[in-house]
């Protein structure tokens, strides 16, 4: 049976990638999308992803979701890594749907109710948006299956401060609400993701094998490798957020580690993820009673590349 998934996610060139992989899985059915800030603004966000929908030609709803941060001011979106219009400056025409009339959160919380105990919840941006839902409705943490994220690192470096990811340090007092919660949690951080390395060699053997999809995630990957090679030295670019549909697809790609983890709210290190691994105690009260997050570490980068190939091909 396909695993129900909804992916929230704020699009963004990795994000495309990551949704043109899930709708063509035939392990997943995409149940819908969310939208939030983060690499663009949550209106930006949702006009994409309702293109990415119509360029898929997949009929799933998209709900608007979370404009800010719910405790800071609001970071600048990175579009010197996405483009102004979130897809590397491709300048593709505005999609011709709409939103659904239903916040992301409760979009979320009707369609766990509807299924209890089989949703995944795959989470591409900032949190804001799980994090209304367990305000809205704090039983449904129960009755989802998993939450899957990309963000945050363990033990690797950040991508926007020396401990820090992008999606973390954007709302970090959503993050360490997510974290905290009942649900069970998959962090897909910095600590694999910086281990895979996405060149154009496979994105042009997409394109020739699906010209629809391939050919959109191929123009929209030329300003996003432009900028990791040119800022790291590197013939393509580190695979973020489609690491987390291959993880729902296939876990045993992925090696994990179990823990506790809380999120820096303030000071010099707000946004790290900080990881407490499972059977350590420590004397101060942060970690009493957290659930153990699953943190993967360790990833066949060979096996996650060639799922994301053939299953887009």
């Amino acid at each position: 049976m396909a695993r129900k998934i909804i992916i929230d996610t704020d699009p963004g060139i990795d994000d495309a990638m990551a949704i043109f992989f899930a709708f063509q899985a035939p392990e997943l059915e995409v149940l819908g999308l969310t939208t939030t800030f983060g690499n663009v603004s949550v209106d930006l966000a949702t006009k994409n992803a309702i293109t990415l929908v119509e360029i898929a030609k997949i009929d799933v709803p998209v709900a608007k979701g979370v404009a800010v941060p719910s405790v800071i001011a609001p970071r600048p979106h990175p579009d010197f890594v996405h483009g102004k219009d979130g897809f590397g400056n491709i300048n593709w025409p505005a999609p011709k749907g709409k939103a659904i009339d239903k916040s992301a959160a409760q979009f979320i919380v009707d369609t766990v109710r509807k299924y209890p105990g089989e949703v995944t919840i795959i989470a591409l941006g900032p949190l804001g948006n799980l994090a209304e839902v367990l305000k809205l409705d704090p039983e449904v943490a129960n009755l989802v299956d998993e939450v899957v994220l990309m963000g945050g690192t363990a033990i690797e470096y950040g991508n926007v401060s020396p401990v820090a990811e992008a999606n973390i340090m954007n709302d970090p007092h959503a993050a360490d609400i997510v974290f905290t919660a009942s649900w069970q949690v998959t962090m897909i951080g910095l600590d694999v993701t910086h281990q895979v390395l996405l060149d154009n060699s496979i994105l042009e053997r997409i394109k020739i094998a699906n010209p629809v999809e391939g050919d959109f995630l191929y123009d929209c990957a030329q300003h996003y490798i432009n900028f990791y090679s040119s800022r790291f030295d590197m013939d393509g670019c580190y695979f973020h957020d489609a690491s987390t549909i291959a993880y729902v697809m296939d876990p045993s790609i992925f090696g994990v580690e179990l823990g506790a983890v809380r999120v820096a709210c303030e000071g010099i290190g707000i946004g790290q993820t900080i990881f407490a691994p499972q059977g350590m105690e420590f004397p101060t009260p942060h970690w009493n009673d957290v659930p153990m997050t699953q943190v993967c570490m360790e990833v066949d980068s060979e096996k996650l590349l060639a799922l994301f190939e053939t299953t887009l091909s």
